[in-house]
């Protein structure tokens, strides 16, 4: 279902801090990753979320372990920043309390960023830490354990993750059981339509910033490469994908690619969700301090990966909910 909430939002506070996480057209990568990292950095994990660090196969990565965990289940997070910021250390406030929410130890690599390190280091850092925790999954089968991989991304992580999913060998990819995507990033080229439109925006994103970032990431004759903008793939890139929940405000600019993407999923096969929030923006699940909506999706999220709730439009009241989103942002289904 979708959720309303009832109490006073502070949408003002929660705006200005999720404009932080988007470069600007005409900013620094230098001055936009201080931002980014002063923006998210916190001292103290929430949730008594345990912290441990480890190397796979060379890349730095937090483990991070509620109180209550799933021996069975790893988050393995890819994060966002315009492909030029974000780390362990601004993103783990997010990937503790998400790895509190779906009661499951959570992995954050620290993967190579733009403009040092372009595409493809970040996909090739992501794919090295993957090998190693499927390689500890099959190790475990041979003393009768089992264990699966859900992999979950934000905004231009989103474009990382679903280029490691078409890398993988089918073998490799079967550890992963669900992929999550919140506000995710879906197509750079030039035919998208927020790219090439200068007055297609919302409250946060607009073309300009999109632009900018994967300027940063990789050359223009590349943004058409399915491994830098998924909608650019075949269905036939997408066969074998575990099934896809995407999370994002219905404010969002971007719900246009994530209807595109759903489409191209299920043309492949593949089963995918699109929960629309009403009223909600780019990311609104990191301004948890300013809005309630951010902990009723985290919840969500949680009950989603435990097994514990199904994703279901089927009903006339849900459904409406959702088409009225979708047609107060004129997008068609």
């Amino acid at each position: 279902m979708l959720y309303f909430s009832n109490m006073s939002d502070n949408r003002k506070a929660a705006l200005k801090k999720l404009k932080k996480l988007v470069i600007e057209p005409k900013e620094e990568v230098s001055d936009y990753r201080d931002r980014f990292d002063e923006t998210l950095c916190e001292v103290f994990l929430p949730n008594n979320v345990q912290r441990l660090e480890h190397d796979y196969g060379g890349i730095p990565s937090d483990i991070l372990i509620p109180e209550l965990s799933s021996v069975e289940k790893v988050i393995f997070y890819v994060h966002g920043g315009s492909f030029c910021a974000g780390s362990r250390a601004s993103y783990r406030t997010f990937c503790a309390s998400l790895a509190n929410s779906c009661s499951c130890r959570l992995v954050l690599p620290e993967f190579r960023l733009a403009p040092k390190h372009p595409f493809p280091a970040a996909i090739d850092d992501v794919l090295t830490v993957y090998r190693a925790l499927h390689g500890e999954l099959e190790a475990a089968r041979s003393t009768g354990a089992d264990g699966n991989i859900v992999l979950a991304a934000d905004s231009s992580g989103a474009s990382i993750a679903l280029a490691l999913l078409q890398k993988l060998e089918e073998a490799e990819r079967k550890d992963v059981t669900q992929l999550l995507l919140f506000s995710p990033w879906l197509d750079f080229s030039t035919d998208s339509e927020i790219i090439s439109g200068h007055k297609i925006h919302d409250d946060i994103i607009s073309g300009d910033k999109l632009h900018r970032a994967v300027d940063v990431y990789t050359y223009a004759s590349n943004f058409t490469n399915p491994l830098v903008s998924p909608l650019c793939a075949l269905p036939e890139d997408l066969k074998g994908f575990p099934p896809v929940y995407i999370q994002m405000g219905g404010k969002e600019v971007m719900t246009r690619q994530a209807v595109e993407f759903k489409n191209l999923a299920r043309e492949a096969g593949v089963e995918c969700t699109l929960d629309l929030w009403p009223d909600m923006m780019f990311m609104f699940q990191m301004a948890e301090e300013y809005l309630n909506d951010s902990h009723l999706a985290m919840e969500k999220i949680g009950k989603i990966v435990s097994g514990k709730s199904s994703i279901n439009y089927e009903d006339d009241a849900t459904r409406k909910e959702r088409e009225d989103i979708l047609r107060k942002n004129n997008i068609g289904q």
